[in-house]
């Protein structure tokens, strides 16, 4: 049984604990901002797995802890949001990933980060309409683009603002939406042949912790006052999409 959660050949046992520490951390920080774990956890993932592990065990942690947020804050999400991304969620995985995967990496990179920038601190009513066809089309690309650039949590937040929904709301549907995304994420990596079994043991402590992470940020999100939560949100936003832009300059 211990071998079993023992660390996988590829990692040293203080990796091994860092990773499960991050997990909690990243979720903390989700759970109470509403963004940002996903990208922390996909570049520590880059920095201690091998290449072609990073994003599926990324996707297999992610679909855990944004289950347990979803769950702890079930009776907050906004269900009429979740079918219509459903729909072009799966759209995107039946029709989309042809056009979208011949795109170089940096114009998909670009194209988020001016997304989350627009979306986070333009006025208004210069905003995106808050539909269900943009929330649809939102869906179909995201699906694609997380296959891609990792994690595309600050892509689905940003979408879910034009809809104005209050500090619960938000980080309950955009969990919700999360859980979906993971999900079809996992499903095409086992079709192509990924093998997670070396890594089980490593992602059921993540997920663990997580939830753990989880349960602690819920508490800030409950006490943090809604514009202070939405300037955070702000912030956080810009500082991951200028990451972004980052990551187009320096290659």
């Amino acid at each position: 049984m211990l071998e079993f959660f023992s660390p996988p050949t590829s990692l040293d046992s203080l990796g091994f604990a860092l990773l499960i520490g991050i997990s909690a951390l990243s979720s903390f920080i989700t759970a109470s901002i509403g963004i940002g774990g996903g990208m922390i956890m996909l570049a520590v993932l880059a920095q201690t797995l091998p290449i072609n592990a990073v994003i599926p065990v990324h996707a297999v942690v992610q679909l855990g802890s944004n289950s347990g947020r979803a769950i702890m804050l079930s009776k907050h999400i906004s269900w009429k949001l979740l079918v219509y991304f459903a729909a072009g969620s799966l759209i995107g995985a039946l029709v989309g990933g042809q056009l979208v995967i011949n795109l170089p990496i940096n114009i998909l990179r670009s194209i988020l980060a001016l997304f989350i920038l627009y979306s986070a601190w333009m006025p208004q009513k210069w905003s995106l309409p808050s539909n269900a066809i943009v929330l649809t089309i939102g869906g179909a690309i995201t699906t694609f683009l997380t296959m891609f650039v990792g994690a595309t949590g600050p892509f689905v937040t940003a979408l879910l603002r034009t809809f104005k929904l209050d500090r619960l709301t938000l980080v309950a549907s955009s969990a919700a939406l999360l859980v979906l995304q993971h999900l079809l994420k996992v499903i095409v990596f086992m079709s192509l042949g990924f093998v997670f079994e070396p890594y089980l043991g490593l992602m059921i402590l993540m997920v663990c912790a997580g939830l753990v992470g989880t349960m602690i940020g819920k508490s800030v999100l409950l006490k943090i006052n809604e514009q202070r939560f939405q300037l955070a949100l702000k912030v956080l936003l810009s500082a991951l999409a200028l990451r972004l832009l980052w990551q187009v300059a320096v290659v």
